[in-house]
């Protein structure tokens, strides 16, 4: 009996300790194995970390006058992965289905259907409610917007559900937002651009990154990710790294039920570097206001330093306030930019067009280099080169001829045979060489996406473009009157007419240096393309000087109207054929009109480019603008005091312009209405359709329709064709309209008067 009772007494004792070596094992399993696994699984307190977006630099003059500036803005985010899992929760206490809508998408090239979260319904219902009642709440575009968003992203990166609080709205949210689930009030920085349209399209914009531009790697290691503002175009896009600032971190408490409860810690988001441009905001002031003072609706302004190649202005018009960009630009003055024919995002002077007879200065370089320039050709009205005369503007407006001329005087009369026979002489090999010495037919590798190459042609360039034509003089006659199918942008020429200034190519730029605080991080030096001195000699590159010299200063040139009192101006005009289709699909005359210059004459301080669209010469329309801008530049070193202050846009028009006058001090200032002919042409010339200039990323755009819960439209429309622009055919055989006029009184006399004063 004793060995039966101890029998079972081991059994039940072997019994117990498996059961408690089973238990062990299980519990070692659930607490150690298994621990993370069921702490997330466990309401608790716990940590998120928030990333707070960096400071973006600020953008300044070369002297320090700020263009681009941030202000502090509020907006509200909402975290939809937060909000899901409050109306789960609500829906499993009350024993209900979570809502969902089906939802269509492709699979390898197969359409699928499966059902997601209603999400709408539960912001509807969970926040929009409680909004209601705090007067706080708007129209959302609810598909487009918060839909697509949480399909995309969940809960990683909060939706903006509105942003530019006012700061009685921040104070209510402020109050309330703890109540409502994954709602959040954060600050960020607001681009701010003091001057308004000034300068809008060289510093360009910012604009809040949409959902697709935020990778995977960048989210990582976030409970909630804000991603920084990315420019968009301009500056802004250029020297986006340097102008990004460095991001903070937010780390915050949530309770057991998943609610922000306080703040643990907060490191601050640091300042991204501060870019200086080349820029001079008195100068770039002066340029526009020229342009607006003159009633010009389409044109440029490019002023430019001889001796480094530094951009001190670039104003085109039209133009647009780049403050309607921030924080997002709103449907109706979108529409109004895309509507608009005149283009106002157009950079005009980062744009190509036919230079007309501003071309003839790197064609007198091309002979300088084949060492032709002290020949005489006879002007006897017209040359012929193939089957048809090829006329000078003098014949075609008076019958008469200009005789033989050097190379200075035909320059200051813009005689179209002479320089028919000087470019043919010269060879197109030659002006190729020439071009790619002043940087034209390439990028000028200026600091924005928008600078485009025009077209130098020449024997491959035709072969390229047009494999079924050979090139002739014609073509090579075409070419050096700046028509057919030359393209130069004013940039490029005020980049020319630096070069002849001061004997050195450099390739323009718009970067001064990039500072962290008081420490320089970059200083751009001058990148030079060519020293003249090397390729020219020193006499033939004054007779190409002395002929500008002569187009402003002579009697018979076509420039008087850039005449400065005390100043030795130089420059050339051109007028190059255009046509336009109107409203009506009419085809009707836009030429465009120039005038390059530079001032002083020795020790060149500036080079100008202007263009005028619409303008009936370059003499009566482009060259007042210059004497404007360069009379104006040149009195700030004798006590003259510009100070700029905020610019409208402005709107543009297709106005015809006879000649550009100023109201100075009270007194009209008339430019001479000098002819510069080089419109003229037997043949009627080809037109075509330049487009807009792309917007390579559309901006985020602020919806009023929105606000009354429409659908909205969508942002990325096409933008829409640009103002019909011609381009003059490969060969034109035919003549211009250039005649200088009668000598005139210089206009204006605004240094006399200040230094007068």
């Amino acid at each position: 009996m004793v060995v039966k009772y101890r029998f079972r007494l081991y059994l039940l004792t072997l019994a117990m300790l498996g059961g408690f070596g089973i238990l062990t094992y299980r519990l070692w399993t659930l607490q150690i194995v298994r621990h993370e696994e069921f702490v997330n699984k466990v309401p608790e307190a716990r940590q998120q970390r928030a990333r707070i977006p960096g400071v973006r630099g600020e953008i300044k003059d070369r002297n320090g006058i700020v263009l681009a500036t941030n202000k502090a803005t509020f907006e509200v985010q909402v975290n939809l992965r937060e909000v899901y899992e409050e109306y789960a929760r609500q829906c499993k206490a009350r024993k209900v289905d979570i809502p969902t809508v089906p939802f269509e998408y492709m699979d390898n090239g197969l359409p699928r259907k499966k059902l997601e979260p209603d999400i709408v319904r539960m912001f509807q219902e969970l926040i929009i409610g409680r909004l209601n009642e705090m007067g706080l709440a708007v129209g959302f575009n609810a598909e487009k917007d918060l839909r697509t968003h949480y399909r995309s992203f969940g809960g990683v990166i909060p939706w903006v559900y509105r942003d530019s609080l006012t700061f009685s709205e921040f104070s209510r949210f402020a109050e309330h937002n703890l109540g409502l689930p994954g709602v959040t009030v954060a600050e960020r920085g607001s681009r701010v651009y003091p001057f308004g349209a000034m300068a809008c399209h060289i510093l360009g914009y910012v604009s809040l990154p949409d959902d697709q531009r935020v990778s995977v790697e960048e989210r990582k290691g976030w409970d909630y990710y804000m991603p920084d503002d990315f420019g968009v175009a301009g500056v802004e896009k250029s020297f986006d790294k340097h102008l990004r600032g460095k991001p903070g971190v937010r780390t915050m408490q949530v309770n057991e039920r998943g609610r922000l409860v306080g703040e643990v810690s907060f490191e601050s988001p640091r300042k991204g570097n501060d870019v200086h441009l080349t820029l001079d905001a008195r100068i770039q002031y002066i340029a526009e206001k020229a342009l607006r003072d003159g009633k010009i609706g389409r044109g440029s302004v490019v002023v430019i330093q001889p001796q480094t190649g530094e951009v001190l202005a670039m104003a085109s018009v039209p133009s647009y306030d780049t403050n309607t960009f921030i924080p997002s630009i709103r449907q109706a003055d979108w529409d109004v930019l895309m509507d608009n024919r005149t283009v106002p995002l157009m950079n005009r002077a980062t744009r190509p067009f036919a230079p007309g007879s501003t071309y003839k200065v790197p064609i007198a370089l091309a002979g300088c280099l084949a060492n032709i320039q002290d020949r005489n050709f006879n002007c006897s009205g017209s040359v012929t080169y193939g089957s048809k005369p090829m006329q000078c503007w003098i014949q075609r407006q008076s019958g008469g001829s200009h005789g033989s001329l050097g190379l200075s005087d035909a320059l200051m009369r813009s005689c179209n045979c002479y320089f028919y026979q000087y470019g043919n002489t010269a060879g197109i090999d030659n002006i190729t060489k020439v071009g790619k010495l002043l940087g034209l037919g390439e990028r000028t590798g200026i600091e924005l996406d928008e600078d485009e190459a025009g077209i130098l042609p020449n024997p491959n360039w035709l072969r390229l473009n047009s494999p079924q034509e050979r090139w002739s003089n014609g073509y090579t006659a075409n070419t050096s009157i700046g028509q057919g199918s030359v393209l130069a942008s004013p940039l490029q020429m005020a980049s020319v007419t630096a070069a002849v200034a001061s004997g050195k190519s450099f390739k323009p730029h718009l970067l001064h240096r990039v500072m962290d605080g008081e420490e320089v991080v970059l200083d751009q030096k001058p990148i030079l393309r060519a020293d003249l001195s090397q390729h020219f000699n020193p006499k033939a590159l004054e007779l190409v000087r002395k002929g500008m010299w002569k187009v402003v200063n002579d009697a018979g040139g076509t420039a008087k109207g850039a005449r400065i009192p005390g100043v030795e101006v130089a420059g050339k005009t051109g007028t190059a054929q255009n046509w336009r289709r109107n409203e009506k699909n009419v085809r009707v005359v836009d030429n465009h009109t120039l005038f390059i210059s530079f001032a002083p004459y020795v020790n060149a301080k500036y080079a100008v480019c202007i263009l005028v669209q619409g303008g009936k010469s370059g003499g009566g329309c482009a060259a007042p603008v210059a004497h404007r801008v360069l009379e104006q530049a040149l009195a700030l070193e004798n006590g003259y005091q510009v100070t700029p202050t905020p610019l409208a846009q402005v709107e543009g028009n297709f106005n015809a312009i006879e000649a550009v006058t100023y109201e100075d001090l009270g007194v009209p200032l008339v430019a001479a209405a000098d002819e510069d002919g080089d419109t003229g042409t037997n043949e009627p010339a080809n037109e075509s359709t330049d487009e807009a200039p792309r917007i390579r990323s559309a901006p985020k755009i602020r919806r009023e329709a929105d606000r009354e819960g429409s659908s909205g439209v969508n942002s990325n429309r096409a933008v829409p064709k640009a103002e019909p622009v011609r381009r003059a055919p490969l060969f034109n055989r035919g003549e211009s309209t250039e005649e200088p006029s009668a000598p005139s009184s210089p206009g204006g006399g605004f240094l006399r008067r200040l230094f007068r004063q």
